[in-house]
């Protein structure tokens, strides 16, 4: 434990003045999408976890879902098994596949549930296969060779994306003190296994739920303008004017295509913020000077 720094009046009042923040998210679901390189280091994880655990305490419902992409890499590569990427997505065959549900579903998601539960909650992990949860269908995807400039469909193998939502576990598990951890691990309808961007999982999960705040923790600040400052508010009109301009590009697409999505099925505001930042749900969730990029219908 780190002895804060504060003196107990400025701690009274910063408590204080989160009462207005709490009381708006009050029983309310917040899904988290927790992944980049926050995830590596054990202290962020470790300060994430108890960030986490805080938002239970304070009768908010939140979801975490994580990715994994850095850990996968180090087994694939322990395992002597060589990545194939094609139009920028893994490409999963029964070997690699099966190393990424033991990551997914296996190692990390149980360290996470382990750092929530030290730091006094009460996690349990589960991933898409369970209670049917997400339903998964293969994904192609089309990229342009660019030599001839023809397009051509490439295989990804049991590379997924949600089709189907069903919250009966969450709905279940929500609101009894429980903090779901979702590995992107997900059934298609003949019972075969995909691995699904965890980034596309987590919007599925926030648009089926409902939820009030979906928080996208990335390596970056949130959206840039062409400065490369941050912009703090956008609506889903701004989105897809700064996709047309060229000023949301490469990586950050399909991030701010899921953040349309979710926001399309119901959720009411999505932020993209840096993982990275201590504290980062807290600063956007419970201050007013928040954290990230909030998009909004």
């Amino acid at each position: 434990m780190t002895k804060s720094t504060l003196d107990p009046q400025e701690q009274a009042r910063v408590l204080s003045e989160a009462l207005p923040h709490m009381q708006r998210y009050d029983e309310e679901i917040i899904v988290i999408k927790y992944g980049g390189h926050a995830m590596g280091d054990e202290t962020v994880a470790r300060s994430f976890a108890r960030d986490i655990v805080l938002l239970e305490q304070t009768a908010i419902n939140p979801v975490v879902v994580h990715g994994g992409g850095p850990q996968i890499e180090a087994m694939l590569k322990k395992a002597g098994v060589q990545s194939q990427f094609a139009g920028g997505l893994r490409v999963t065959d029964e070997k690699t596949l099966e190393i990424v549900e033991m990551v997914l579903a296996g190692s990390i998601n149980k360290q996470i549930v382990g750092y929530i539960n030290a730091a006094g909650g009460k996690a349990i992990g589960l991933c898409g296969k369970d209670g049917n949860m997400v339903t998964a269908r293969k994904v192609s995807r089309t990229v342009r060779d660019p030599d001839s400039n023809i397009e051509k469909v490439v295989d990804l193998g049991f590379v997924g994306e949600p089709s189907e939502v069903n919250t009966f576990v969450l709905d279940t598990v929500l609101g009894r003190e429980l903090i779901p951890v979702l590995a992107p691990v997900a059934a298609g309808a003949n019972g075969a296994t995909f691995n699904v961007n965890a980034d596309t999982f987590a919007g599925a999960i926030a648009g089926a739920l409902k939820a009030k705040r979906f928080l996208l923790l990335t390596d970056v600040p949130g959206v840039l303008d062409k400065s490369k400052q941050l912009i703090k508010d956008l609506s889903a009109a701004d989105v897809r004017k700064l996709i047309a301009d060229g000023t949301i590009s490469g990586g950050m697409i399909p991030k701010v295509e899921t953040c349309l999505y979710a926001l399309e099925q119901g959720v009411e505001g999505v932020v993209i913020l840096d993982g990275k930042v201590p504290h980062a749900v807290l600063l956007e969730l419970f201050t007013d000077h928040g954290a990230g990029t909030l998009i909004h219908r």
